[in-house]
């Protein structure tokens, strides 16, 4: 089977992999806090960059209308939205696809440590990549 090569995939696959040790540790069950927290240590044994609750400008035509906290963004590249829930909705995917529009980024990940096993979706910005 031939692997399919998605812009910043490097990066990603290692997000999923971190993402896959928590899980595999943790398993599913607890308040996705505590998944963030595993996941920024994961991130820190496999030197992979990142910020945290990193707090974005929200703008509507040009004016500030409001903030929003977003899980982690990853090498300055890829912004990350978890879950802790026990199906992920559309209306998740939704989410995670208007703050990459509304923060100007191309790649996100939406990750869901919620079921027994790892969920894990690419989102793209329609408006700055094409797939």
């Amino acid at each position: 089977m031939e692997k399919k090569n998605y812009k910043y995939s490097d990066i990603t696959e290692k997000i999923i992999g971190c993402a896959m040790n928590v899980h595999s540790i943790l398993g599913n069950g607890f308040q996705e806090v505590i998944y963030q927290r595993a996941l920024a240590i994961e991130f820190q044994i496999n030197n992979i960059y990142f910020e945290r609750e990193k707090k974005m400008d929200i703008h509507y035509k040009g004016e500030k209308i409001g903030t929003r906290r977003v899980d982690f963004f990853v090498e300055d590249k890829i912004m990350l939205e978890l879950k802790a829930v026990s199906q992920l909705l559309d209306v998740h995917k939704a989410q995670a696809i208007n703050y990459l529009e509304a923060y100007q980024m191309e790649v996100g990940l939406l990750i869901n440590f919620g079921q027994t096993s790892l969920i894990f979706k690419r989102v793209y910005n329609k408006n700055l990549i094409i797939v």
